[in-house]
Formats: structure tokens, sequence, C-alpha cells
């Protein structure tokens, strides 16, 4: 299963960019991972969406290849961040190359609450016409106090959160080999 992961984070040192790492090592005799950068992205503008720039061209070619999207969020503002609605914004125009396309979305934050406003704020835009993407229900991450269960070199050390994480990417797996029949 071919997947791209898009962090919400553009900061070097992020916390979302440290979990979508982990997912990447950790579980790539199950899936091929591919974290894409939104950092390059121009503001959405209609006035040049049917002739994009090769940066815009290039994140919906590899979005269009993948089997399914991993969005690894934080939360700014009890929302997803400017620079993830502005990505999901490029996608959901023109070829609208998420259509139908799985999801799963996962975050973490220092607080406690994990993104869980994020995350529902992104599983609205998800669900909308332009985008159209499936989620499989009930297989939430939020991961809360990370500065406590990851350290600086991306490795998860909480092993209830791994143990989740296994859960979690195993449900996945068969609900998107469900998806396939």
């Amino acid at each position: 299963m071919k997947i791209v992961a898009i962090v919400g984070s553009i900061r070097k040192d992020s916390y979302n960019l440290k979990l979508a790492k982990y997912i990447q090592n950790n579980y790539k005799e199950r899936m091929d991972i591919e974290i894409v950068t939104i950092h390059d992205l121009p503001h959405y503008d209609q006035d040049i969406e049917i002739n994009p720039p090769d940066s815009v061209i290039d994140f919906k070619r590899k979005v269009a290849d993948a089997d399914a999207v991993l969005w690894v969020t934080p939360e700014f503002n009890y929302s997803i961040p400017g620079v993830l609605k502005n990505a999901i914004d490029w996608l959901s125009r023109v070829e609208k190359v998420m259509l139908g396309k799985p999801s799963w979305i996962m975050g973490a934050t220092m607080g406690t609450l994990g993104t869980v406003r994020a995350q529902q704020h992104l599983r609205d835009i998800l669900f909308c016409p332009g985008v159209g993407s499936p989620l499989l229900p009930g297989n939430e991450v939020y991961i809360g106090a990370v500065h406590e269960k990851i350290d600086d070199t991306g490795t998860l050390t909480h092993e209830p959160t791994i143990k989740f994480l296994d859960m979690v990417v195993e449900n996945f797996i068969n609900w998107f080999n469900q998806q396939q029949l």
C-alpha cells in the first residue's frame, strides 16, 4: 500500500513530523509511506489553478498516485494550521485528486487534548464535495503531552501509545483492504 503523509506543520522540529517519521519507519513492512512537503505551496489562487506552479503540480501528482493519505496535524487556535488548509484547497480544485481516496488522521500536541478540535475540523473538510475522502470511523489518534512520549531523535517511547498505534495501523490496513474488494 502506497501512502502519502501530509504533515500540517512546517516547523523543522515538529512533533507531528516526528510522528509521521515514526509511522513511516516502524510500519515500513506493511506500508510504503512518503512524507510530502507543503512548505513550497503558494497560497491557493483561483487565477492560477489551471496553470499552477510546479510545486502544486508535483504535490497533486504524489497525492493522486498514492493509495491513501495520512494526515498528521497539530492544532493551532482550535483548528488545523493554515498551511494544511491551503494544501487541501489545492487538492480540491481542478483534478480533485482526493475524491474517493481513503484517509486517516493523527495528531500530536504538548497539550492534553491531542488535536481533538483540529481533527474534527479536518474531518469536516475531508468530507466536503471537492475532497470527498472516506475515513475509517473510530480510528482516531490524539497524542497529548507528546513531549513526554517522544524523544529528541523522534523515537516514540511511551509503550501504551506504541501499542495503540499498532492497533490503529492494523485497523486502517484491514479497512483499506475491505474498501478495495
